[in-house]
C-alpha cells in the first residue's frame, strides 16, 4: 500500500520531521529548488499539510490541492491558516492547544515580574558595575495592583489562576462572560482598561481582534499602566503604544509577540524601559516536542479514519 502523500511547507522540529517521514510520503516543500514547481508537481496528490511557521494556508492554496483532508498545525494559534475557508471546503484543521497552556502562562508572569520589577535592568546594571557607584533606583511594584485580561481561553485562565497567589484583582474581557470564573468580566476592553493598571493579553489573532489594542485603551490604562502580551502581535497597534510608551502615556510593556516578526521595531529596541522577548512562551524543549508529537498524531488519528484529536471550532468533528 502506497504511503499518504503529506506536504510540509517549511521545516519543522526533527522529531516531527522524522516522525512524518516513517509514516507518510513527506513532501519537504522548503528543500526544493523551485518551490513553486515542486508544488505543481506533487499538489495533485497531497492529503495533508503539517503546518509550522507562518506560512499562509488559505483559499489559493486550496485551490491547488484538490484532495487536501487535514491541516495539522504547530501552535495554538492559527491565524496565518484560512480556517473558515478550509470548513467551508470540508478541509479539517487542528492546532495544538492544552500542552502548551501552563508554559505560556508561566511565561507570562515571568514577563509581568520582569517588566514590572525591571529584572533584566537591573542584570545589566549589575553586569555594567553600576552598583559599584551606587544602588539601582527603586522599582514600581505588582503589590496593590488591578489586572485586566484580554482573552480568558485555556491560558488566559491558567494566567488568572498564577495572578491568584499574588493576591490581586482580576478581571477579563472576551467576547462573552463566563459563568464558572470567579474574576470582574468587562463587556467593553476599553472599560477594562479604565479599571484596571495591568493589561494582559492572551487574546489570538485575526481579523476579529486586530489592533484592538489602541491609543484609547492605553490612554485608559494611564500613566502607572503596564501592558503585557503574550498572544499576538496583531492584537495590537504597534505604532500607538510606541507612542503611548514614548508620551509615558503608559508606564511601560513587555512583549513577547510583535505584528511583524521576527522584525522588531527599532522605536522598541531604543526603550530602556521596555521588556522584549523573541516569541518564546511556549519555547522550553519539553513543550515544543509536545506540540510537534501532536501534529504527528493529528495526522496519524485522520488517516488511521479516528477523525482528528484537536480540531479547531471553525472545522469541528464530526462535521456539521
Amino acid at each position: 500500500m502506497s504511503l499518504v502523500p503529506i506536504l510540509m511547507p517549511s521545516p519543522m522540529m526533527p522529531h516531527v520531521v522524522e516522525a512524518l517521514e516513517g509514516a507518510f510520503a513527506l513532501e519537504k516543500a522548503w528543500l526544493a529548488p523551485d518551490p513553486a514547481a515542486f508544488l505543481a508537481g506533487v499538489a495533485p496528490r497531497i492529503r495533508g499539510i503539517a503546518a509550522g511557521g507562518h506560512v499562509r494556508v488559505d483559499g489559493p492554496l486550496f485551490d491547488r490541492l484538490p484532495r487536501l483532508e487535514i491541516v495539522s498545525s504547530f501552535g495554538v494559534g492559527y491565524d496565518h491558516i484560512d480556517a473558515r475557508e478550509a470548513g467551508r471546503r470540508g478541509i479539517t484543521v487542528t492546532n495544538t492547544p492544552d500542552v502548551l497552556t501552563d508554559e505560556v502562562a508561566d511565561l507570562a508572569i515571568g514577563l509581568l515580574l520582569a517588566t514590572i520589577r525591571h529584572l533584566p535592568q537591573v542584570d545589566r546594571y549589575v553586569r555594567e558595575g553600576r552598583w559599584l557607584e551606587k544602588p539601582y533606583q527603586l522599582t514600581p511594584t505588582l503589590r496593590g495592583r488591578k489586572v485586566g485580561i484580554l482573552g480568558l481561553g485555556r491560558i488566559g485562565k491558567a494566567v488568572a489562576r498564577r495572578l491568584e497567589g499574588f493576591g490581586v484583582a482580576i478581571s477579563y474581557h472576551g467576547r462573552t462572560r463566563q459563568a464558572d470564573v470567579p474574576y470582574r468580566y468587562h463587556e467593553s476592553l476599553l472599560g477594562m482598561a479604565e479599571a484596571v493598571d495591568v493589561l494582559v493579553s492572551v487574546a489570538p489573532g485575526g481579523a476579529e481582534t486586530s489592533g484592538i489594542v489602541n491609543a484609547a485603551v492605553f490612554r485608559a490604562l494611564g500613566p502607572t499602566g503596564i501592558f503585557i502580551n503574550v498572544g499576538r502581535g496583531s492584537v495590537v497597534d504597534e505604532p500607538a503604544l510606541i507612542e503611548a510608551l514614548r508620551s509615558e502615556t503608559i508606564l511601560s510593556a513587555g512583549l513577547d509577540v510583535f505584528a511583524d516578526e521576527p522584525r522588531v521595531p527599532p522605536e522598541l529596541i531604543a526603550m530602556g524601559h521596555v521588556v522584549l522577548l523573541p516569541h518564546v512562551g511556549s519555547a522550553s524543549v519539553e513543550t515544543r516536542r509536545a506540540m510537534g508529537q501532536l501534529v504527528v498524531d493529528n495526522l496519524l488519528s485522520w488517516f488511521a479514519g479516528e477523525g482528528p484529536l484537536t480540531p479547531v471550532p471553525e472545522t469541528p468533528w464530526p462535521a456539521t
